[in-house]
């Protein structure tokens, strides 16, 4: 079952609880968020996809206003690490989003993808409207059937108020990360995303 409706009240006394209100840059395209383990890597597989116009990491769906990355890792504000995109659905279709997710990550690992351990590190699709959470319900229940066995743990909640995480982590692996080497974010490109080197 999807979230109550009461969920996006704007009546809230915490602003970090509050919907995402933002709107995307061009009329005709849509917003999506997504959360599936650490935004670097996730990032760059959108920032792939024919149809993404803009991606951005942040944090979204915790408690506390304007989160830093130390304290999102502390574990004490409940926010996830997640991508905020910008698409056309005319190019690249909704459904297309959810491919690439189910794609990058395991939704039955609660609260980690690999090394990376924390509530920061959950799987979840974050979404704008009703068509949004109806398609995302539908893809989780195919995937679900897929893994059989194992639970998916994937939480689908409205998109909460976006926080941008500090720039340096913006387009990271494009600007070459860690190592510095520089990956491509070139539409179509299948290369392996290398997220610590």
């Amino acid at each position: 079952m999807l979230a109550e409706k009461g969920s996006s009240n704007t009546n809230t006394t915490n602003p970090a609880q509050d919907p995402d209100q933002d709107q995307a840059e061009q009329q005709g395209h849509e917003l999506a968020q997504f959360g599936a383990g650490c935004f670097w890597g996730v990032e760059l597989a959108f920032k792939r996809l024919e149809g993404v116009v803009k991606t951005e990491v942040g944090y979204s769906q915790g408690h506390l206003p304007d989160p830093t990355y130390e304290l999102v890792c502390s574990g004490t504000t409940n926010h996830a690490e997640v991508v905020r995109l910008q698409f056309d659905p005319s190019v690249c279709p909704y459904t297309n989003l959810l491919s690439l997710f189910w794609s990058r990550h395991d939704p039955t690992s609660l609260n980690r993808q690999g090394d990376d351990v924390g509530t920061q590190y959950r799987s979840g699709i974050y979404y704008y409207n009703e068509a949004q959470a109806r398609l995302a319900q539908e893809s989780m229940e195919a995937k679900q059937r897929e893994v059989k066995d194992k639970k998916i743990v994937t939480e689908i909640l409205p998109a909460k108020r976006f926080y941008r995480a500090e720039e340096y982590h913006q387009q990271y692996l494009e600007k070459g990360g860690g190592s510095g080497a520089k990956q491509s974010a070139n539409k179509g490109c299948n290369d392996p995303i290398r997220c610590y080197g």
